[in-house]
């Protein structure tokens, strides 16, 4: 898969860096200077749709024929938005709030070409379970470091947070931050006269 034109990801995460590599997709990083702060109201899908729209806007108005594609994920449970852990003691009391339960992610993608006037949002949404955790496997995935840049103090992939997670229901791809059929799609669909397979 190609695209006829340069795509930016607007995002220094390590985990949509590799995901976009996996699917063969030529990109280059430029960090967005948007800062983040997510909304006490608005519907979860809404929030990730207008937090990926705002990180990706700046970087698109910088490189105009370039396609920016910027992503945002949270956590929620049970109305709830868990975003990253801001110390440990915070890391410790979203992994206790998720033990045992099933929480929702929600991750939205933006992909935006300014020379063509286009901006599209999407959303896709996870059904995660926890096994029930203990204090002592808490306390060693928190003191690893690892929850520190994660929504809901968590990774499924890449360290200890994977043995947490019992069943999904969903794109795996949702939980880890960039779901990629639904990236396909939206190449797909709004941005074929860009890309050549």
């Amino acid at each position: 898969m190609n695209l006829q034109t340069d795509l930016i990801l607007a995002s220094q995460s390590p985990r949509r860096r590799m995901l976009l590599g996996q699917i063969g997709l030529a990109f280059r990083v430029e960090p967005s200077p948007f800062e983040e702060v997510i909304p006490d109201e608005g519907h979860p899908a809404d929030i990730v749709k207008h937090l990926s729209l705002e990180k990706a806007a700046p970087v698109s108005e910088r490189f105009p024929s370039a396609l920016t594609l910027a992503a945002d994920t949270i956590v929620v449970h049970e109305g709830t938005v868990l975003g990253k852990p801001v110390d440990e003691a915070d890391a410790r009391a979203m992994l206790r709030r998720l033990s045992g339960v099933s929480h929702t992610v929600f991750t939205g993608l933006a992909l935006l070409h300014a020379d063509t006037n286009r901006r599209i949002t999407a959303c896709e949404a996870t059904r995660v379970t926890f096994d029930t955790l203990t204090d002592e496997e808490i306390d060693t995935y928190v003191a690893s470091g690892a929850p520190m840049d994660k929504a809901g103090a968590y990774g499924i992939q890449g360290d200890l947070g994977a043995v947490f997670v019992a069943r999904i229901e969903g794109d795996f791809y949702t939980v880890m931050g960039l779901p990629l059929h639904r990236l396909y799609r939206l190449l797909r669909e709004h941005f074929s006269d860009l890309l050549s397979l």
